[in-house]
């Protein structure tokens, strides 16, 4: 069983996976104690989304609506959670995956009580009609964010568990549905449907790695697309979003819904190939809202151009398909849970640098959710942050067993 477990963890050769006539076993690199390129290239993209936050928002100030803060108020506040976010992550990688593994459900509870706190009338911080953060003093928290987590380790754990169940719909699968319903409501009453569109990507992704069977892998996806279907046809404000997608650039979707998607489309254009220059970007004076957190590409786009673009998704790419990879290794080395949890971390950060990159370029309809690790935003940033230090935890248990230690 075991073995047929860890066959259906394979991925592609392009996304770090191993040829299929090869066996799978493990064949790293240990020369050092933690997988450097992987905190490089964490590191250039906090350090890139740091300069093109202040790029994006130094003339907020001109607006009346930002008139009380400094040119610099968003690029300290970036920073200090850019510290918050580092300390949290060398805390989370001292914490060995086993333990991990034990708080799983308690860390999953966590979250579902902060998603029903933050709807409490009086708690919540209620923006642009959205209920969706819980304002702690230096730090509004988004519980959305924490679930994100608590999901890919919840569900990691979860499979482990109920290995010999995965193929069974009421033992394997119906305990997980009803999670994961649970949590799409209380999103949805917030609303904040891009995060449950993510959380549902996690937990598809994980349940298909974990031996889900595969008519039931195939009526969950069903279900989804039906869901999502159902969600935008009976809102008004989603159908006007998909409509404006269509077309953004018609008069009544140009000035409406789809105003913030017509200003990041005329970004890329006045980019072209290597653009305009830091600092000089048009569009983020005033004209695209959210510049400095939905949209943040399309000031990269038209400051960088399209090889400043290709520079983002290639590091994006790398980095996805890096904790792939580690995951794969994990579990080639018999370690089920960590391995789980490192893929999830990749499912989750390339789903949604997909979705925010597939909005900015009008690829898919316009949703709320931010470019990970780079975009402004605390709970984004430090969620993303705990969640690529605990991929290095289990790359570094990985090192250690290989040299002849114990996780």
């Amino acid at each position: 069983m075991r073995a047929e477990f860890v066959e259906r963890l394979r991925w592609p050769t392009w996304l770090g996976g191993e040829r299929r006539r090869a066996p799978v076993r493990a064949r790293p690199k240990v020369n050092s104690a933690i997988d450097l390129p992987l905190l490089w290239v964490t590191l250039a993209l906090l350090l890139g989304g740091l300069v093109m936050v202040y790029s994006a928002t130094i003339a907020l100030p001109d607006s009346q609506r930002f008139a009380a803060y400094s040119s610099t108020h968003f690029l300290v506040r970036h920073a200090l959670a850019l510290m918050m976010a580092s300390i949290a992550a060398l805390v989370a990688f001292a914490v060995p995956t086993r333990e991990l593994q034990r708080w799983a459900s308690w860390l999953f509870l966590l979250g579902l009580v902060l998603l029903v706190i933050v709807l409490i009338p009086g708690i919540g911080k209620v923006v642009f009609g959205a209920r969706r953060w819980l304002p702690l003093g230096i730090l509004n928290l988004q519980p959305s964010e924490v679930m994100k987590l608590a999901v890919v380790i919840y569900i990691a754990d979860y499979t482990v568990r109920k290995q010999d169940h995965m193929h069974s719909f009421r033992k394997g699968f119906a305990p997980m549905g009803v999670a994961v319903a649970l949590i799409g409501m209380l999103l949805l009453l917030e609303p904040d449907m891009g995060a449950f569109v993510v959380i549902c990507a996690i937990s598809m992704g994980l349940l298909f790695l974990g031996g889900v069977n595969g008519w039931i892998f195939t009526g969950l996806v069903a279900t989804a697309i039906t869901t999502f279907s159902v969600l935008i046809l009976t809102s008004p404000y989603r159908r006007g979003r998909m409509f404006a997608y269509l077309d953004p650039f018609e008069p009544a979707n140009a000035i409406g819904k789809g105003y913030q998607l017509s200003h990041s489309l005329i970004a890329f254009g006045r980019g072209e190939i290597f653009g305009v220059g830091l600092g000089g970007s048009v569009e983020k004076l005033h004209y695209l809202p959210e510049a400095h957190t939905d949209f943040l590409l399309a000031v990269i786009g038209e400051e960088f151009g399209l090889v400043g673009v290709l520079v983002v998704i290639a590091l994006m790419f790398w980095l996805v398909r890096r904790c792939i990879g580690i995951g794969r290794q994990a579990v080639a080395l018999d370690r089920i849970f960590p391995g789980l949890v490192a893929q999830g971390v990749g499912l989750w950060i390339g789903a949604q640098a997909f979705i925010n990159m597939g909005v900015n370029t009008g690829l898919l309809p316009t949703k709320g959710l931010t470019l990970p690790l780079m975009s402004f935003g605390g709970s984004g940033l430090l969620m993303n942050c705990i969640a690529i230090a605990i991929v290095m935890r289990v790359d570094f248990e990985n090192r250690k067993l290989m040299r002849g230690g114990s996780a």
